[in-house]
Order: C-alpha cells, then sequence, then structure tokens
C-alpha cells in the first residue's frame, strides 16, 4: 500500500478529516471514486469477529450504565470481577468506531485481570454509538468528539467510578488505543488524581508543554511502521525528561497502527499485541495495585 494511502487512513482513523475530505483526498490519490469508496468500506471491522472473553463471562458481572456528564447522561459498559470485594478502576477510550463490541471486550480482559472496567460512549452527546454510528464504520470522530468534551465526559466518569462501592476510589487508571490513545494523552494533562496512564499508538499533546501538568506515570506503545505517530516519540520523550515525567515506551517492530486490533485481521500483529498486553498489565498491577 502506497504511503500516502497509509498517511491518509490515519488521518481519518485518528479523526483529523472527516468521511468527505477522506474521499476527496483518496479519489486525489487513486484517480477513481470507486476505488476511494472500496478503500473506505474495507476500513470496516469484518463481521465474524469473536470475543476473547465471552460477554456473559460467570466471573464476571458486566451491564450498559449511564451517568450524568457535565452536558447530559454519558453512556458506557462497566464490567467487573464477580467476586466481593474493592478493585482499581480503569476507563478504557475506544477508537474512532465509537464503543463497539471489541471494546466491550477489551473491557472484560481488564476485568478479568482483577479490574472494574469502564468503556465509555464518546459517541454519547450523539445519542451513543448505536445511533450515531449504527453500521460500525469510522466516523469523524474529532468532530463528533472534541477534545474538550472528551475530556468533560472522562472527568465525569472517574467521579461515577468513585462513587461505586466496589471501587478503591484512589486507585485509578486509563488507557486508550488509536483516537483513544491520543485522548488519553489529553486527559492525562487534564484529570487530576490518575495513578497510570497508558497510550497505544496515539498522537502527543499539542503543544507538547501540556505534559507539564501529567500527574501519573504513562506507558506508551508505538508500532515500528507507524511512522506518522513514532516519528514524534522523540520530541516526547524530550518533553516528558524536560518536565520530569515518567514515560516508559516500546516501538514494536514490524508492527503499524492498530496493531492490537485482533477483530481487523489486516492490522493486527499477534506478537507485538501479545507483548503490549503483558507489559500493560505489569504496569498497572505496579501502580494500581501495590
Amino acid at each position: 500500500m502506497p504511503e500516502e494511502i497509509k498517511e491518509l487512513i490515519q488521518e481519518y482513523e485518528e479523526g483529523k478529516i472527516s468521511r468527505r475530505e477522506f474521499i476527496h483526498k483518496a479519489v486525489l490519490i487513486t484517480g477513481s471514486l470507486a476505488a476511494a469508496t472500496s478503500l473506505l468500506d474495507s476500513l470496516n471491522p469484518p463481521a465474524g469477529y469473536a470475543a476473547q472473553v465471552e460477554p456473559n463471562d460467570p466471573a464476571l458481572v458486566s451491564n450498559e450504565v449511564q451517568y450524568t456528564g457535565k452536558a447530559g447522561p454519558v453512556l458506557g459498559y462497566l464490567t467487573r470481577p464477580k467476586a466481593s470485594g474493592k478493585y482499581p478502576a480503569i476507563i478504557v477510550i475506544h477508537q474512532n468506531r465509537g464503543l463497539n463490541e471489541h471494546i466491550r471486550d477489551i473491557a472484560r480482559r481488564f476485568a478479568k485481570e482483577g479490574y472494574v472496567a469502564l468503556a465509555l460512549d464518546y459517541l454519547s452527546r450523539h445519542g451513543g454509538t448505536k445511533k450515531a454510528n449504527p453500521e460500525g464504520k469510522d466516523v469523524n470522530i474529532g468532530e463528533l468528539a472534541p477534545r474538550q468534551a472528551v475530556i468533560e465526559d472522562t472527568d465525569a466518569g472517574f467521579a461515577y467510578l468513585r462513587s461505586r462501592p466496589e471501587v478503591q476510589a484512589d486507585q485509578l487508571g486509563i488507557v486508550g488505543f488509536c483516537w483513544g490513545g491520543g485522548m488519553t494523552f489529553a486527559v492525562a494533562t487534564q484529570v487530576q488524581g490518575l495513578k497510570a496512564v497508558v497510550v497505544y499508538y496515539g498522537s502527543s499533546p499539542a503543544p507538547l508543554d501540556l505534559v507539564k501538568n501529567i500527574e501519573a506515570p504513562l506507558l506508551a506503545h508505538y508500532g515500528e511502521l507507524d511512522k506518522r505517530i513514532t516519528g514524534g516519540v522523540p520530541q516526547t520523550e524530550e518533553a516528558m525528561k524536560k518536565y520530569n515525567k515518567s514515560f516508559t515506551y516500546k516501538i514494536y517492530p514490524g508492527a503499524g497502527h492498530a496493531f492490537n486490533d485482533d477483530d481487523r485481521p489486516d492490522r493486527y500483529h499477534p506478537e507485538a499485541a501479545k507483548e503490549a498486553w503483558g507489559r500493560t498489565q505489569e504496569f498497572f498491577k505496579k501502580h494500581l495495585k501495590s
């Protein structure tokens, strides 16, 4: 795939351009509206995706939830261990397709590791993912869920978690993927009280000096082939060092953008995904369970 196509896809997945802009630029590159439309359709997740942790796993309690945010109701998916007790909590930020079954599955994976996991629906201000994106396609998430709205809904989400009896209110973390990875980085610069932050191939805050506000240690995962994101890592590392922030990262050889997405065979890199998940678990265990 030509590099300019890869960069165009990445811009779209990060919510930086709309569907119309994507089609327009793709036509200029491919010379064909049919080819541009076909390229856009190819970005949709396959219908046959199978969860790693079943929705009705007997060891978990999982259900749709709703809480009050600054602009109105915020929807989400909450999953936790069935055994009684108090657990650290993690908010999961989805990619640019909204809250789908893949992200619910990611949340359940965290619940199986002993966390209360809340996967928020950042299309809540538009009626939720089922209403705003019923076909599960990539959407112009940057326009539908601007940065400030994400920060507000996430901050309210942590307040909601603190109110729940099964949550250790002082042990809160956050993780995000793709667009959600960038939003996770942004949230970390604005929301107080976090103990651990994990970014999967997300863009860094702009301007970079915003990292001075980050309170929690941050772990980031990047793909070697994801040049548009990975190319900015040295500058991010320099800024984090400048403000004496804890920043650990790895660039995974041979992996591209969205390498953790096991619902997208064209992106999934099993070796990188497995290693990144293991490093994520070690990181959250160290900072949320010790």
